[in-house]
């Protein structure tokens, strides 16, 4: 069993319910199949009921197992537009500008839904921006209680890999920021730690070990952008004090056992990270591509942290199998 196979039962054994909105794009069509198929979560899909009829040809099964929202249909506007208004009255939003967003653009009455707990979270991307998917999270949903920034993260399942948390031959680890914060302060890279090493645990049940990366181990250079690691580290310590966490530490001297001991003797995460924190988002997502491409790794992202509900993008670029993959993932956040 792949370890994506591993996080669907998981899901499975509490279903949930997510909501697609980009059901004019074949891909999400196919991966909602697959997923009622799998039974690992319950699924709503956002538009025009026979234009969804018409891409779901020979996937009869589809229309009987999913719900299929119009939202020009859909009596969930008016009480809607009232909660948009309510949410965002003190930056403009007026119930006409409302209505509009919610019939017209399907991420708004997507996270409507999950505000309303009629979906308990939303997977869109393949067809819409990063910015697009997270503003409509952010103005409807919010942040969490306990969290000021929203990042994300990638989850790297890495094969024939010694290192990371190990599942059978692969080693898996938690990249981030890869995707959303480009450069991140002290404040924010502390906050992304801890949401990645909540985010690692929750997905994996395995411990999270956090490396705060840099060009530089325990001072082995100096530069202002190692200082910024430096106070990083200060304050996640203060503010997770049960956090194992440590840096400023080269990658090598991060997961390499031997290269750890011999770089930082004294730390209790060189050589053993799993998860692992970039200092700007240039280092997350050239790092999390060349292990994609080069070592062949499955690269699950970017999972968004910091939501109050989750809420998760996809690459445009993204398969079928991808959707699915993050759906699972969602699913096994709203647990």
């Amino acid at each position: 069993m792949s370890f994506i196979e591993e996080i669907k039962k998981r899901a499975k054994s509490n279903k949930k319910t997510i909501v697609l909105v980009e059901s004019s794009d074949s891909r999400t069509i196919e991966a909602a199949h697959k997923v009622i198929e799998e039974g690992f979560a319950n699924i709503i899909l956002i538009g025009n009921k026979d234009e969804i009829k018409n891409k779901t040809k020979g996937l009869d099964c589809l229309l009987d197992k999913v719900e299929i929202i119009d939202p020009k249909e859909s009596d969930l506007i008016e009480s809607y537009s009232n909660l948009f208004v309510e949410l965002r009255g003190h930056k403009g939003m007026t119930k006409e500008k409302a209505i509009d967003l919610l019939l017209n653009n399907p991420l708004y009455f997507g996270a409507a839904l999950v505000k309303d707990n009629k979906a308990n979270g939303m997977v869109a991307g393949a067809i819409n921006s990063t910015a697009d998917v997270l503003r409509a999270g952010l103005q409807i949903i919010g942040t969490a209680k306990d969290t000021k920034v929203v990042s994300s993260m990638f989850l790297m399942i890495v094969p024939n890999c010694d290192f990371g948390f190990k599942y059978k031959n692969s080693g898996i680890f938690c990249f981030s920021d890869c995707g959303l914060i480009q450069d991140p302060n002290a404040e924010e890279l502390a906050q992304i730690a801890i949401s990645s090493s909540k985010t690692f645990a929750q997905l994996t049940g395995g411990k999270p070990k956090v490396a705060l990366l840099s060009h530089s181990t325990n001072g082995s250079a100096s530069h202002k952008k190692i200082d910024k690691v430096l106070e990083a580290l200060d304050i996640a310590k203060k503010n997770a004090p049960n956090l194992d966490i440590d840096g400023e530490l080269q990658l090598d001297a991060a997961i390499i056992p031997s290269v750890g001991k011999s770089k930082a003797p004294d730390s209790k995460i060189a050589g053993s990270a799993n998860v692992l924190i970039f200092p700007d988002l240039d280092a997350g997502n050239i790092g999390y591509k060349l292990v994609q491409r080069l070592a062949k790794a499955e690269a699950y992202g970017p999972i968004t942290q910091g939501m109050a509900k989750p809420i998760n993008d996809l690459s445009r670029g993204c398969s079928s199998d991808d959707i699915v993959g993050t759906i699972a993932i969602t699913a096994l956040q709203a647990i």
